[in-house]
């Protein structure tokens, strides 16, 4: 039973992305215009997680596009990879823990460095997005 439930998740539309530490996503200005920007992400049960400023311009163009490309990339954005479509949500507050989770369990001491960092410079919490495989 645990083979399949592996061989599963290897087949995941999401798979190609899960050895890489940065994806680009790319979301689209209401004159439809795309915008690509690296950033890091967590994955689980064949969906991305990803955090962001509340007032980011990704947050503002998911809201009137939720349509979006991934590809992995490094993280000064060039990519490494095919890309696939995604449909990304911005997530509730109450789902926060769990994503906050995903992402420190991928990159561990990075994660909370960054947290650190924004508590003493002031910075607004995190918004976070779940992207999930375009149909």
């Amino acid at each position: 039973m645990k083979r399949n439930r592996e061989s599963e998740k290897e087949n995941s539309a999401f798979s190609a992305l899960k050895e890489h530490k940065c994806v680009s996503l790319t979301t689209y200005r209401r004159n439809g215009n795309s915008v690509p920007t690296p950033v890091w992400f967590a994955s689980e049960n064949d969906k991305l997680y990803v955090a962001t400023e509340p007032g980011s311009g990704k947050v503002k163009r998911i809201r009137n596009n939720p349509n979006v490309l991934l590809a992995p990339c490094t993280q000064r954005g060039k990519l490494t990879g095919p890309t696939l479509k995604g449909v990304a949500h911005i997530l509730p507050a109450d789902r926060e823990k769990q994503v906050k989770a995903a992402l420190k369990r991928r990159y561990g001491w990075m994660m909370r460095v960054g947290g650190i960092v924004d508590r003493i410079s002031g910075k607004k919490r995190n918004c976070y997005l779940e992207i999930t495989p375009a149909k």
